[in-house]
């Protein structure tokens, strides 16, 4: 989380940080603020996916000093869009992740983008002002040539606790005692929830076998990229994943309002096998075999480039006039 407590200047009020350079000098360097809610997946992906392709921009997530940074994306977190806009600093306020009902709203003073493949059927009701951004790829399109191994991407993210606790106790042990009987070896990456999650996965497998990482310490594209097999929440982030590289995908059992919402759109447009749960284990085997027809949605409904997208709205912010 970026911290927006900047310490004032002489006159008590921080200042932007592109002054004009004097005659025959270098141009300054535009400097951009990072924020994300780390403890969401969604947020996180999105935040580093946009970060990929900010090119000669300076980028940070923490603020200090009496300097303002020219722009700033904010994924998801409104009161820091609020405190940042009232600093005068211009937002590309991205709304990362899958709501079933209507956005929440952000100041509307920013330029408002929400994270949503052109062919995801609806309902959808933004408001006004507000931009679907299409697919949130990761900038490293294509996998390792050996992979090996599973990655099982999990996002307790607004999940009830009892509801994350079943699941952990009963599915998520079953799944992952599959995935190192069937490859060796297990990635489990969450966002939150993670104590739940050690204490459900202690006594699964020899040493080395099975890793919990939390997302925000590890990098989630590269892991997937080295894995043979992908099993996620239904978000977003790892449907995107997963389709800008053409991959295999299995859907843990949504959890949540939200991760049903978005798993009920999706069947209605693709089949994506889902990982069976407690009881049922010799139904579902960790295997590249188990592959989606990604090759049956339309090309022209989404070309995998809103993270360029909204890079590019943040960079047109950032060398804005002052």
């Amino acid at each position: 989380m970026a911290v927006l407590t900047p310490g004032g200047g002489p006159a008590g009020t921080p200042r932007r940080s592109t002054p004009v350079p004097p005659p025959g000098a270098a141009a300054p360097h535009h400097r951009v603020l990072l924020v994300s809610r780390d403890e969401e997946l969604d947020s996180l992906l999105a935040r580093r996916r946009v970060a990929a392709h900010l090119g000669e921009l300076t980028a940070t997530t923490e603020m200090s000093g009496d300097v303002l940074p020219d722009a700033a994306l904010v994924c998801d977190d409104a009161a820091a869009t609020d405190r940042l806009l009232e600093l005068g600093v211009p937002v590309v306020h991205l709304h990362s992740g899958h709501s079933g009902a209507e956005l929440p709203g952000a100041p509307g003073r920013a330029l408002r983008r929400v994270h949503r493949p052109g062919w995801l059927p609806g309902p959808w009701q933004p408001r006004s002002g507000v931009r679907a951004t299409g697919v949130l790829a990761p900038v490293r399109m294509v996998r390792e040539r050996v992979r090996s191994g599973t990655l099982l991407l999990l996002s307790l993210w607004g999940v009830p606790d009892g509801e994350a606790a079943a699941f952990a106790d009963g599915p998520l042990r079953t799944l992952v005692r599959a995935a190192v009987d069937g490859g060796g070896r297990c990635e489990v990456v969450g966002d939150t929830g993670l104590g739940l999650v050690r204490s459900a996965l202690d006594g699964i497998g020899g040493p080395g076998e099975v890793r919990l990482s939390r997302a925000a310490e590890v990098d989630v594209d590269a892991l997937h990229a080295a894995a043979e097999t992908f099993l996620a929440s239904p978000v977003l982030g790892a449907l995107a994943l997963a389709q800008a590289r053409s991959a295999p995908l299995a859907f843990l059992p949504p959890l949540g309002s939200a991760q049903r919402d978005l798993a009920a759109q999706v069947d209605r447009a693709l089949t994506v096998p889902r990982a069976a749960g407690p009881g049922h284990a010799s139904s579902w085997v960790p295997s590249s075999r188990k592959a989606v027809p990604w090759s049956v949605l339309d090309p022209a409904l989404d070309d995998l480039r809103g993270a360029q997208r909204v890079a590019r709205s943040l960079r047109q912010l950032s060398l804005a006039p002052p």
